[in-house]
């Protein structure tokens, strides 16, 4: 990024309201995306380590208290 946080800052406070709100909508859309590809990230790689035998899957709450308190 050639600006630094504060030139966008400032450039951004320079917008109207109404490009601003725009803005706004699409940094919540871009965050929502991002989230939900970490989520999907961390699921393949829960499923790879369950795969290998790496985790444990627990049916039993008292089970998986004591596993975690270990």
């Amino acid at each position: 990024m050639n600006q630094t946080f504060a030139a966008v800052v400032d450039e951004v406070q320079q917008l109207s309201f109404e490009e601003q709100t725009e803005l706004r909508d699409l940094l919540e859309k871009y965050l929502i995306e991002a989230r939900r590809d970490q989520i999907l990230a961390n699921a393949k790689q829960g499923m790879l380590e369950y795969e290998r035998g790496e985790l444990k899957a627990y049916s039993d709450v008292d089970e998986l208290m004591k596993a975690l308190n270990d």
